[in-house]
């Protein structure tokens, strides 16, 4: 049996990844990415999202539109910048580099 506390960084890490990864495709509304991540290995909530967004904006990963809805407020929709774009290149080279190593060692 695995202990959870070993695994937790690397799936901080993990969803940090997906994020860029799913904003990175399109523009997307916090309930939209949560649904996205909703039923995976990295089902979260907003108290997980909004802090990483906020951080990933930061950094310059990830910025927001104000985009008017047909059923309330106005929504913020996240996207990645020109950084962001750079830092997922960056992040799925490296993915696929682990991916390898790790077949290639085995079992």
């Amino acid at each position: 049996m695995t202990d959870e506390s070993k695994l937790a960084p690397l799936r901080k890490g993990l969803l940090e990844f997906l994020v860029l990864k799913i904003v990175g495709a399109e523009s997307m509304y916090v309930p939209d990415i949560l649904r996205r991540l909703a039923g995976t290995e990295f089902t979260t909530q907003e108290g997980t999202l909004y802090p990483l967004l906020s951080k990933l904006r930061r950094e310059d990963l990830v910025q927001y539109q104000w985009k008017e809805s047909d059923v309330g407020p106005p929504r913020k929709y996240y996207r990645l910048t020109e950084a962001g774009r750079v830092q997922l290149a960056a992040l799925d080279e490296y993915w696929n580099l682990i991916n390898r190593t790790i077949a290639a060692i085995g079992h």
